[in-house]
């Protein structure tokens, strides 16, 4: 069966599904008319909620004219010039996201944690002119400033979007009491609040966008080479929009009166389409969560405010679970909990069906794709797969020599649609590298449709072991294992032999009962083939994570050789 036929099987999906199977021509095309279409269908209603402050749609817009016009003021700032956003979840962030793109310039995600070395690279890659940064980390973007284009320094305080007396007593705690806040200096610097307020006093010049200009700079996470820009235009992102929406109509979403708990950050390319862009079209409420880390806050945050969706991720869902307080809150507003950024187990599925009532919708998608290319639908979750390839977008799947496999055979993962990506940052030639004659990305992971047209990510490419001339998928043995009742987290690992080659090695956080290597080894005997059994079980007391909570193989490998 050829690709061809994979497509029709996808076709099939979406059809039983009620999906279309093109987006067709939509309204919204850029963001502009998004902005304008959250002011006007939902005014009043609570957009981002955060720290126990709300501000409301219009509230949202008001605000992020103030940004924008204070920006526009800028006498070294050109339309397209990029702006770098270094924020955690904060009111601040939408605030100031919605005042680039208004401004007329383009919105660089930028993580809070990099170091000064990430941190100069992405700065001087985009050519970013103004950071807005949060002076609580801003001390690695002091080391580096000065070795980059940046000419203007926005900082805030965690507090600087709560009303008065809170933002004085919560900053002043923060610098005073937990010393969380170091004392920086920049050459050119102004506060938040003094932005805000200059920019209130200043008109905002409209500005026009087509669809094909570039509205996001969405950096990769570097994990193959250095990390590169992803241009991400109005298109690529309305696009995406669409196709979410069509998942979210599923669990009946009400437009305007739901709530979504967002504690993955907005500048990660998963919840900056779901929890911005899908946001603003489908006027829900955002719990904004800064620290998700921090399961006791986290869960506390949530008490008293039942909550009617979440997007979150394997390693987040097993932690909240893990809380007493959460444990016993009110789930029955639940409709929608999405997962993305790694393979969810399934144990950790049912256990938060069980608990919620509702069942996880996996999805999948990478930052060329503008985040998202699949996901369940509510209606029929197939737990094992990422779900139903979005509306309008085509896939391949192919042999390590470019022959196209059929339905159920494994094979690199291509694809095109609308949200493919325009480039990479001034690197051409990078993006051609991932081409094939026909318009097809690879996007360097290894997939499978099955039968029912749903599709299965089996692993990264570069993750794979060789055993014995077998191939052997991580994933499938992570979630043999995180089933075992005294494993708390696990990762699996190539390991080298001169002689025999590769073989798995297992890393397990144990909960607090005593488990043994050879007793995981066992219990993996009983559900694995032999090959695919793990050669070595190592204890760990935590694992490298990625800012939004994924285990991090790569630094696994890095910090234990062998």
């Amino acid at each position: 069966m050829q690709v061809s036929e994979i497509n029709q099987a996808v076709a099939r999906a979406r059809e039983r599904l009620g999906i279309p199977q093109e987006l067709g021509d939509y309204q919204i095309r850029d963001y502009l008319s998004l902005f304008r279409h959250a002011r006007e269908n939902f005014p009043d209603r609570p957009a981002y909620n955060c720290l126990d402050h709300c501000l409301s749609f219009s509230q949202l817009d008001r605000l992020s004219d103030q940004f924008a016009a204070y920006l526009q003021s800028l006498d070294f700032m050109q339309l397209g010039d990029r702006v770098s956003l270094q924020l955690p979840n904060l009111l601040q962030w939408p605030v100031a996201a919605m005042g680039v793109v208004k401004a007329g310039y383009i919105l660089v995600n930028t993580n809070p944690l990099y170091t000064d070395r990430e941190l100069k690279h992405q700065l001087n890659d985009s050519g970013a002119k103004v950071v807005i940064s949060l002076k609580n980390i801003s001390k690695e973007l002091e080391e580096i400033v000065d070795q980059t284009n940046v000419q203007l320094v926005i900082l805030t305080e965690v507090g600087d979007m709560l009303p008065a007396p809170r933002r004085q007593i919560t900053n002043f705690a923060l610098k005073y009491v937990l010393r969380q806040v170091p004392n920086v200096k920049f050459a050119n610097t102004v506060t938040f609040s003094d932005v805000l307020a200059q920019g209130s006093d200043k008109s905002l010049t409209p500005i026009t966008v087509e669809e094909d200009d570039v509205a996001v700079l969405q950096y990769t996470g570097g994990t193959t080479g250095i990390s590169k820009g992803v241009m991400l235009t109005h298109r690529n992102l309305m696009a995406c929009m669409y196709q979410v929406a069509s998942i979210y109509e599923k669990a009946s979403w009400t437009k305007g009166e739901m709530r979504m708990v967002t504690p993955l950050p907005l500048y990660h390319i998963y919840a900056f389409s779901v929890s911005f862009t899908h946001a603003l079209y489908n006027g829900h409420e955002n719990v904004l969560i800064p620290n998700p880390r921090d399961i006791k806050k986290f869960a506390k945050t949530l008490k008293g405010m039942p909550f009617d969706g979440m997007t979150g991720l394997n390693t987040l869902f097993n932690g909240l679970m893990n809380n007493e307080d959460f444990q016993g809150m009110d789930f029955s507003r639940v409709k929608l909990t999405l997962s993305g950024g790694m393979a969810l187990s399934k144990s950790i599925a049912d256990r938060w069906e069980d608990l919620t009532g509702a069942k996880i919708c996996e999805g999948y998608g990478l930052t060329e794709c503008t985040g998202i290319m699949a996901v369940n639908s509510p209606e029929a979750p197939m737990l094992g797969t990422v779900g139903c390839i979005f509306s309008g977008t085509l896939i391949r799947i192919k042999d390590h020599n470019g022959n196209e496999l059929g339905v159920g055979e494994e094979g690199e993962l291509w694809f095109k649609g609308p949200t493919m990506m325009a480039g990479f940052w001034e690197k051409p030639d990078d993006m051609a590298e991932l081409m094939d004659d026909d318009g097809y990305m690879n996007t360097g992971d290894i997939a499978r449709i099955n039968d029912n047209g749903y599709l299965s990510i089996v692993d990264r490419t570069k993750d794979m072991i060789v055993v014995s001339g077998f191939n052997v998928y991580p994933n499938e043995i992570e979630d043999v294992v995180i089933a075992h009742p005294k494993v708390k987290e696990c990762a699996v690992i190539a390991g080298q032999d001169n002689e025999d080659g590769e073989y798995v090695r297992l890393f397990v956080v144990a909960d607090e009962n005593e488990v043994s290597g050879n007793e995981i080894r066992d219990f993996c005997r009983e559900q694995l083939t032999g090959y695919k059994v793990p050669k070595t079980v190592t204890f760990v007391d935590e694992m490298p994570k990625s800012n939004v909570g994924k285990i991090l193989r790569r630094e696994l490998r890095e910090k234990y050789p062998g």
